[in-house]
């Protein structure tokens, strides 16, 4: 999860200029274009910035959850524990880790084009600026 944190951070740091990503598609390495695919960056780029505050809210409501749960529990003695909790557990955890690795690796590589434009863009070193 730090890693996404760190990931959309550096990406909300980065991109200064969102609008340089409409109409840029993001090319897997040694992949074709996805021509099925109408999503620019920078719908990606609102769409990642969008997710963060979900997933911190998201964090943020399971810490509180889990505290109230936690004060229900020594309250009452006789809450049977579910058999399978581990096991349910363990499969949304791994799901989630999932998700997560797949948004910091979008995150990275959005980030990446963005500065890959910023370079095109940008008059060369040894050239003057005016």
């Amino acid at each position: 999860m730090e890693q996404y944190f760190s990931a959309t951070q550096k990406m909300e740091q980065e991109v200064m200029f969102p609008s340089l990503l409409r109409g840029v598609f993001l090319q897997q390495e040694g992949a074709a274009p996805d021509a099925g695919g109408h999503t620019d960056l920078y719908e990606h780029y609102q769409l990642l910035r969008s997710i963060k505050p979900m997933v911190e809210k998201g964090l943020a409501s399971v810490t509180d959850q889990s505290q109230t749960d936690a004060d229900a529990n020594t309250s009452s003695d006789d809450d049977t524990m579910d058999p399978q909790l581990e096991e349910r557990l363990s499969h949304h955890l791994a799901g989630l880790q999932q998700v997560l690795t797949h948004l910091t690796r979008d995150t990275n590589a959005l980030t990446r084009r963005y500065s890959q434009i910023l370079e095109q863009i940008s008059p060369s070193e040894g050239q003057p600026s005016w």
